[in-house]
């Protein structure tokens, strides 16, 4: 049987989780997929125990960190297949996971991406992610974070997919554009789902594909600079690509109370500088040719968008 999915898997620095991360496509039902491994300088050794481990897996190799979107976008373009499905490296998946993401990928003729349940590693009773969402505050965030995973059985629409284990038709990113690098990490999957929707395509929750995930495999921790400075900058400029001038007045008031918001809680973590050079760099990023381009005739698709945005509120509050 022809192989129809690449699993592609981003890597830095990660060999202590690939051994896991690995045996457990290992044991998948389905066997009929390829594996990349995109290793972005790693000095730990993660390719080359790989490729001694696993060597009918294909590896990408970079000399230095090129970054979570140079990386999975090379993966991606590598890929034979019909259907690209992006893991991270600190993730273990269920023996039905390829399975049940092809089979809804195929089941949902407009989706541009299906997203598995993110369960917590440590405490399997707990979802980590069970879908993206952005909200007319400017802020992202995962639906369920620290709830109960029994309460996520629903396939359902969501308003982006995380990319830490979603599968994408590979087609459709030469209609609407690959990961934009200028992201570097952090936001990037939100900005390519929203960019999807503005396109017309949809993006689903698939809960009966399971993956167990470790959480900061690569950053190491929740809160650090890096983050801090690379989030805020990205939430500008995703914000400002994909919302049209007068969507984004539109929202200006809600924004500032977000983004002050923001400020004020990640200066008492010790990181308000980062956030405050993060938004100076975003906005730094802010130049017209990066818009994405206005869908003519598409009025009522910004509109149901602007409409979620507001409800996200509410989700956001609920932790919903």
């Amino acid at each position: 049987m022809r192989e129809e999915v690449s699993i592609v898997i981003p890597n830095f620095n990660g060999r202590k989780y690939l051994e896991g991360c690995l045996k457990s496509l290992d044991r998948q039902k389905m066997k009929q997929f390829e594996v990349i491994l995109v290793d972005n300088g790693s000095t730990d050794g993660s390719s080359q125990w790989a490729l001694a481990q696993y060597p009918q897996i294909k590896i990408i190799q970079f000399s230095e960190n090129t970054g979570f979107c140079k990386a999975v976008n090379e993966g991606i373009k590598a890929a034979e297949t019909p259907y690209v499905l992006l893991l991270n490296n600190d993730m273990e998946v269920k023996e039905n996971f390829v399975s049940e993401m092809l089979a809804a990928i195929k089941r949902h003729k407009k989706a541009f991406a299906c997203q598995a349940k993110m369960v917590s590693f440590y405490d399997r009773s707990l979802i980590d992610d069970a879908g993206n969402y952005y909200c007319a505050l400017g802020w992202a965030f995962a639906r369920g974070k620290g709830r109960l995973e029994n309460h996520y059985q629903k396939e359902e629409k969501i308003f982006a997919c995380c990319g830490g284990a979603s599968i994408y038709r590979k087609e459709l990113f030469d209609r609407i554009g690959y990961f934009d690098e200028e992201h570097f990490a952090y936001l990037e999957d939100l900005d390519i789902g929203y960019r999807a929707r503005i396109f017309g395509y949809q993006n689903w929750f698939v809960p009966r594909a399971v993956v167990y995930h470790i959480g900061s495999g690569t950053t190491g921790s929740r809160y650090n600079q890096f983050k801090t400075r690379y989030s805020s900058r990205n939430n500008v400029y995703m914000l400002y690509k994909n919302m049209p001038a007068g969507q984004i007045v539109l929202n200006l008031p809600l924004l500032v109370l977000g983004f002050g918001t923001k400020i004020m809680f990640f200066t008492v973590k010790g990181f308000g500088k980062e956030y405050l050079a993060g938004i100076k760099n975003g906005l730094c990023l802010c130049k017209r040719d990066r818009k994405v381009p206005r869908k003519s005739g598409r009025i009522s698709v910004y509109c149901k968008i602007q409409l979620e945005l507001w409800y996200n509120i509410l989700r956001k509050l609920m932790n919903n």
